[in-house]
């Protein structure tokens, strides 16, 4: 694989909007190359026989079931709001 180069490094900093110094492009060149290095040498491992799995451990859904169960009143929700209009809780605007 080819080595990353350190226009690359400027060019995916300047993607990401990040202000980095010629020492940082320099360290972050380097590193990456030693990722990409270590990736090289998985790609040497006999896989045959060997399952996809996209978790390490033998995970199962962990979450309760989706069931129906009754919500709060809609007198009570209207009763807690601090305001409330045409039958929706109203909050203050996020954008301007």
């Amino acid at each position: 694989m080819a080595r990353i180069t350190e226009a690359e490094v400027r060019h995916v900093a300047g993607l990401a909007r990040l202000a980095i110094t010629d020492e940082e492009v320099t360290h972050f060149t380097e590193q990456l190359t030693k990722i990409l290095e270590f990736a090289e040498q998985l790609d040497e491992l006999d896989t045959t026989g060997v399952a996809p799995t996209t978790h390490a451990l033998d995970l199962k859904n962990v979450l309760r079931k989706d069931e129906v169960r009754p919500s709060l009143p809609r007198e009570e929700v209207e009763r807690m709001a601090p305001d409330w209009e045409n039958g929706q809780v109203r909050v203050p605007a996020v954008f301007e």
